[in-house]
């Protein structure tokens, strides 16, 4: 079991993805420490959000359900999408959060995507073979036949308001305002074959606006799904992390 002292990992799932992405860094944490990895509002196994699909709203719904969590002490740990809500919530200073861990994160600017892009991620909704595709595009590590599925599975379980509401409002939201009031040490870890969001937009778009001397720890021959191409050396790197809070 976890020390009583030791913070919980609150871990925030990528866009068309879900909590149990997490699983295989859960376990390489334990038992030292525990995670949490719940699904986002329309997303994996939720429900559509009582208050909207705004990156707000997503901070606001995971601020609620850590506090129904009661937890003394949490790092929050967002990839991709979950990065920007991850943000979003820091921003809020909520009570018991200690740090704040970014995977791959979508930038607190809006995410650069072309129209071409958007419109043909639009047009991919519950496609198996699109889905397919685009796992193949935005990994650099080989996956395995489970885990591919499982990122498909994923990808078509989505609802359409949630995949669409990303795409067209959250993904571009501009949240940088909210930045100066990070108050807690933060990480970013990335991947250098990262197709989505290479380690240098994460230099410019993100890093400038985190607490200073914020560390970019870079995974090398690891793409944009970093939970599950390297979840030994993201736990490595977590693992690294609370215990330097905790120094």
């Amino acid at each position: 079991m976890p020390s009583s002292t030791a913070p919980t990992f609150i871990c925030l799932h990528y866009w068309a993805g879900s909590g149990r992405e997490w699983a295989a860094v859960a376990d390489a944490l334990a038992p030292d420490y525990a995670c949490l990895a719940p699904d986002l509002g329309g997303f994996g196994s939720a429900p559509a959000p009582v208050g909207g699909y705004t990156v707000q709203a997503y901070a606001e719904a995971v601020g609620a359900y850590i506090r129904e969590l009661d937890l003394g002490t949490y790092i929050l740990v967002g990839h991709s999408m979950g990065g920007k809500i991850a943000l979003a919530l820091a921003a809020q200073q909520p009570a018991g959060l200690r740090g704040l861990a970014l995977l791959s994160p979508s930038p607190p600017s809006a995410e650069p995507m072309t129209d071409e892009e958007r419109s043909a991620s639009l047009h991919a909704y519950g496609n198996p073979q699109a889905a397919a595709r685009t796992l193949a595009h935005i990994t650099a590590r080989p996956l395995s036949e489970a885990l591919q599925k499982q990122v498909v599975e994923d990808n078509l379980r989505a609802t359409r308001a949630a995949w669409d509401a990303w795409l067209l409002h959250g993904s571009r939201e501009n949240i940088l305002a909210q930045m100066p009031l990070i108050a807690v040490p933060a990480v970013v870890i990335a991947g250098d074959a990262d197709a989505v969001m290479s380690p240098s937009l994460h230099g410019l778009e993100t890093l400038p606006h985190l607490p200073p001397d914020t560390p970019l720890e870079i995974i090398g021959g690891a793409g944009h799904l970093l939970p599950l191409e390297a979840p030994q050396e993201v736990a490595a790197l977590l693992r690294e992390f609370a215990e330097s809070l905790e120094r």
